[in-house]
This record gives structure tokens, C-alpha cells and sequence, in this order.
């Protein structure tokens, strides 16, 4: 993420913004101490069209989104 005005004021509104900088060592190492329900909500912040949450995950899927792959899905928002 570039250091443009714009950025800097997203980061001061939201503190969701701030994992965005990490690299993905870091980003794998701090999403590891998040509890799963903090995963997801930092899914449907992020991606609003996303099947995250348990209901609707388990409508669609016929399961929930376990941590690990929660972690692989952030990762994958914000690094690829």
C-alpha cells in the first residue's frame, strides 16, 4: 500500500486498515493470535459480497470457514 493522503486517512478511520501493511510473514505471524469470529468480521468488512459469516456459510457450504482458512483467504485478499 503506497503512503498517499487518501491511505493515511483510511488507516486513522479504521483500524482494519492496519494489517494491510504487514508483509505476509507478519501478516500470517498476527493473524494467528485473532480469535475466528475476528477473521470473519474482518472478511465481510472487507469483501461485503463474501459468504464468511456461519449462516450463510453453512447455507452455501454445508460448514463454517475454520481459522486456518480463513487466514489463507486475508492473506490472499491483501497479498495477491
Amino acid at each position: 500500500m503506497t503512503n498517499t493522503l487518501v491511505d493515511k486517512s483510511r488507516l486513522e478511520r479504521h483500524p482494519n486498515y492496519k494489517i494491510m501493511d504487514l508483509n505476509p510473514e507478519e501478516l500470517n505471524n498476527e493473524l494467528k493470535t485473532w480469535e475466528r469470529l475476528r477473521l470473519i468480521d474482518w472478511l465481510c468488512w472487507n469483501d461485503k459480497n463474501g459468504i464468511y459469516d456461519d449462516i450463510n456459510s453453512i447455507r452455501e457450504f454445508g460448514h463454517i470457514l475454520q481459522k486456518d482458512d480463513a487466514i489463507e483467504i486475508i492473506i490472499n485478499q491483501i497479498h495477491y
